[in-house]
């Protein structure tokens, strides 16, 4: 199996990432980012590009994959709707019509949010533009997408925030969050248990093409 993942070098992104290499059923990582992840694997590859509202000069790197990790995202805080759906959508959009072209049969997997608001009128922005992202992806050609909401993501194994308001926060709250997860295992969950749902979704499909945070807790033991 042969994976693409996108935004490998934030917190998700480095479960998904690791997971992958970790698999044997995945022969080959390929990760496409605006900086390397220091990782290093006899099947892993790494991409740099800057801008990803223009993948056409990488194009001949993204055909021959079997399934798509779409990590990319940003925080809505500080930011007006027009600066958050140009990272959010606009990026999203592009990259993925380009790989529906190159990879038809190809399994996609967007990484959303809990409470996205999937009929796009919602007061919240944020939860809007998530949910137009939603539907346009679940609108192309793939032989399969499926939009994940992960609610409360607790990082393991070395996983962690690029923001450092994000990485503050979950230092003060490490020590409560197991605790968290036993209370309320539908609210939260860790990167690894992310990423080999993920990666199982991939593989074997799912029933619900939106994936909320109580379903993504427990594919990973699909068999």
């Amino acid at each position: 199996m042969k994976v693409i993942i996108f935004g490998a070098t934030g917190m998700i992104g480095q479960g998904v990432l690791r997971e992958c290499l970790l698999d044997h059923e995945i022969d080959r990582v390929t990760v496409v980012g605006r900086s390397t992840t220091g990782k290093t694997d006899k099947k892993l590859r790494e991409i740099i590009h800057q801008d990803f509202l223009s993948v056409s000069t990488i194009e001949s790197d993204l055909f021959g994959y079997d399934a798509c990790f779409f990590c990319l995202g940003v925080s809505s805080v500080g930011m007006n709707e027009e600066e958050y759906r140009k990272i959010t959508y606009d990026i999203t959009m592009s990259v993925a019509r380009t790989l529906v072209d190159l990879n038809p049969s190809m399994t996609f997997l967007y990484i959303s949010g809990a409470s996205t608001d999937s009929s796009e009128k919602g007061r919240i922005m944020w939860a809007r533009v998530k949910g137009k992202t939603e539907n346009d992806l679940l609108a192309l050609p793939f032989k399969s997408a499926y939009m994940l909401r992960p609610g409360a993501i607790l990082p393991v194994h070395g996983a962690r925030s690029k923001t450092k308001l994000y990485r503050v926060v979950y230092t003060g709250l490490t020590p409560i969050f197991p605790i968290f997860k036993k209370l309320f295992p539908s609210l939260v969950i860790t990167t690894e248990t992310l990423g080999k749902s993920m990666i199982t979704i991939a593989k074997q499909g799912y029933s619900k093409r939106v994936v909320e945070n109580r379903d993504l807790a427990k594919i990973q033991l699909i068999k």
